[in-house]
């Protein structure tokens, strides 16, 4: 069997006060002190990276695959904080599986995401699924979707993209196969977080496939947190993940979770308001 080498390549800054998710945050239009959420966002990277490790270990159990699949996670961090990430993680102890570092370099997203995917394959990568890891909400069985699209266009031989939305015309998750990267078609970032055209991520990307015809795997939606309003909906999708995981053996985002409990956000009540269709003639 073929050895197939499968890259989970997760973009994270270190969770510093007043350098994430400043959203958030008094410094702008959020109502936490910058050590709260990048506490809260540490616990996100570190719950995000056990549902990876967990996804990979349910893949490598499946004996249905026809090749050899191994999956590797890598962290990209920006250019200076690799020692600080690996700090971090080896402070909080062992990890079911390694965790490599590299830093991205560049002057934009585009460029940084290019850089970090460029270092991947160079270093043998055959598929790569990137995402962020401010997103609790991701399950292990949205990990093995991605792969499992990723694998159907390998198999077949057929270069093309998987993504799935999030919640703000972005993309939480993109990742395409080594003959996507490879000349003729060259598939990378650019033009995707800088569009001259004023595009949002998603159509950004469907614009650069469509151009070369180029296949594309549409995943279900996985939100991330930047805003308040995004931190609202996770809340409700953390408390739900954490109580179902017991029945349905998902990996919990529970660090998340406990920290939402111990700021006292873990409950969303919003009052009661008019603004739908009117039920007269129905309730009536």
């Amino acid at each position: 069997m073929n050895h197939r080498k499968n890259v989970l390549l997760l973009f994270s800054k270190v969770p510093e006060a007043g350098l994430v998710k400043t959203r958030l945050t008094t410094l702008k239009d959020g109502v936490f002190a910058p050590e709260v959420a990048s506490a809260l966002y540490h616990c996100m990277l570190f719950d995000v990276v056990e549902i990876c490790m967990a996804a990979f270990d349910l893949m490598e159990g499946d004996d249905s695959y026809e090749r050899n699949d191994s999956y590797e996670l890598v962290i990209s961090t920006p250019k200076g904080n690799a020692d600080a990430m690996r700090k971090l993680f080896a402070d909080a102890g062992t990890w079911p599986r390694p965790i490599a570092v590299i830093e991205d370099a560049g002057t934009t997203f585009d460029e940084h995401y290019n850089d970090a995917f460029e270092q991947c394959w160079d270093a043998g990568a055959d598929c790569i699924l990137s995402m962020g890891a401010d997103m609790p909400a991701l399950t292990v069985n949205d990990v093995k979707a991605g792969f499992d699209a990723l694998h159907r266009l390998d198999d077949a031989g057929t270069p093309g993209i998987v993504l799935a939305p999030d919640q703000e015309m972005g993309v939480s998750v993109i990742g395409w196969t080594r003959a996507t990267a490879a000349a003729p078609i060259a598939f990378d970032h650019t033009g995707v977080f800088y569009n001259a055209d004023g595009l949002t991520v998603l159509p950004a990307y469907i614009q650069k496939a469509r151009a070369t015809e180029l296949a594309a795997i549409y995943l279900p939606p996985i939100p991330d947190v930047d805003t308040m309003a995004d931190l609202m909906h996770t809340i409700t999708l953390v408390e739900a993940l954490n109580y179902c995981a017991a029945f349905d053996g998902n990996t919990p985002p529970w660090r998340t979770a406990q920290a939402l409990r111990e700021m006292g956000w873990d409950e969303v009540r919003v009052p009661p308001n008019d603004l739908h269709d009117p039920r007269e003639h129905i309730d009536a």
